[in-house]
């Protein structure tokens, strides 16, 4: 079971970094209900296996391009995020004290506290995209203006996967030029 939730997960990520022109330095919030994943009601099965299995599809490839995580909690930890200490004190993040366990933050975001280099968890954060698996609604740490991206991998496991990227607004009307590549 947990191969085939592996290669579709490296595939939606493989896709999103393509589709959402990522770069070193940049940020990827991971919303992910393994519950869902799992074929379960989302925060009802919280499964470690699971999330392990897919953070080892997905994570090595992230840390060789130099891109880092968010995961975000579940409601319980009101969507708190794990991430590495040095994006959190590079922008200046609030970090927040609790340590994410399968049912109070979930297993999504314990797996990223077990297995990154120094993880804290902060208030929140400004993602350059987003993965959504499985509906845990991530919208709310994706920076302004997000874009829905189309995606051909749009399921792991039994989990619907949304993803999407962001784009600086447009400002100054219709006698305004703007740069095709911030697009």
């Amino acid at each position: 079971m947990y191969e085939k939730i592996k290669e579709q997960t490296s595939n939606v990520f493989k896709e999103l970094i393509e589709k959402a022109s990522l770069k070193e330095g940049d940020l990827v919030v991971l919303g992910c209900s393994t519950s869902v994943v799992t074929g379960s009601i989302i925060g009802t099965d919280s499964n470690l296996d699971c999330a392990k299995a897919m953070y080892s599809a997905f994570y090595p490839y992230l840390k060789e391009r130099g891109i880092f995580l968010a995961a975000q909690c579940c409601e319980h930890l009101e969507r708190a995020l794990v991430v590495e200490r040095e994006y959190a004190e590079k922008h200046n993040l609030e970090i927040v004290n609790v340590i994410p366990v399968p049912k109070a933050g979930g297993s999504n975001a314990t797996t990223a506290y077990e297995i990154f280099d120094e993880p804290v968890v902060v208030d929140g954060v400004k993602a350059d995209a987003g993965i959504d698996i499985g509906g845990t609604l991530i919208g709310m740490h994706v920076r302004r203006v997000a874009v829905p991206l189309k995606m051909e991998n749009n399921k792991i496991g039994e989990a619907s996967v949304i993803c999407a990227r962001s784009r600086p607004r447009f400002v100054g009307g219709e006698r305004a030029v703007y740069n095709k590549d911030l697009m």
